[in-house]
């Protein structure tokens, strides 16, 4: 017993040292890749919204914003496009990240925002407030924007909704920056391209909505 006690005790001690080596060993190669990474110096083009950017209920790679990124590749257009949708945000929300999104340092913004403070009935004044501290933030911090805008159901009644469509325009005017009066232009209602919510587009509708926002940002971009 006392030998079977003694070849454990070596047999312990060899596979720890057999474990140290073989822990370092990796530990001094994992820094090579790294190393090797090259970083992403492409200017950012951020999409910044809610669940209409963020894609909410389609799968990884159907957003707008990512098909939006293969629109510019294939056009040969060397931008980096980032999603910074978020479900359920409303201009207020908005107003709270533009610190983030101003740290991102983007060359072009497209702001997409408002469709959450409609369906909650929120005041225009707040919501057209909210929206034009966005933009003037985002001008102010160098980056160019564009505006995607939204409507709402005919329920929300004539003078509401007429208030609220207007937001976009009165704000695109002033501070003379493009905009897309309706973002699910050529999608909302169009059997296929629309989620079963009939808020949200599927995939196939975020391809549309994509196409919808290319002719907006591709006179701010730069080959």
């Amino acid at each position: 017993m006392g030998m079977c006690g003694c070849r454990s005790d070596h047999h312990s001690q060899q596979s720890a040292a057999t474990e140290s080596a073989a822990v370092t060993q990796p530990q001094a190669q994992a820094v090579v890749p790294v190393a090797a990474t090259k970083p992403d110096n492409r200017p950012v083009l951020i999409c910044f919204g809610d669940s209409l950017t963020a894609g909410l209920g389609t799968g990884p790679g159907e957003s707008y914003p990512d098909y939006l990124q293969a629109d510019l590749n294939a056009r040969g257009y060397d931008y980096r496009v980032v999603n910074e949708g978020i479900s359920g945000n409303t201009t207020k929300d908005g107003v709270a990240r533009l610190g983030h999104i101003l740290a991102l340092k983007p060359a072009v913004v497209v702001v997409e925002f408002g469709g959450n403070d409609g369906l909650r009935g929120l005041p225009i004044r707040d919501t057209r407030a909210n929206l034009d501290k966005i933009i003037a933030t985002l001008k102010a911090g160098g980056a160019k924007v564009a505006l995607a805008g939204i409507s709402l159901p005919p329920d929300y009644g004539p003078d509401y909704i007429r208030q609220f469509d207007a937001t976009y325009t009165v704000l695109a005017r002033k501070y003379n920056v493009p905009m897309l009066p309706f973002l699910l232009k050529g999608v909302y209602g169009v059997d296929g391209m629309m989620q079963a919510d009939r808020t949200h587009a599927t995939a196939a509708g975020n391809k549309i909505v994509a196409e919808n926002i290319l002719p907006l940002v591709l006179p701010l971009l730069k080959k």
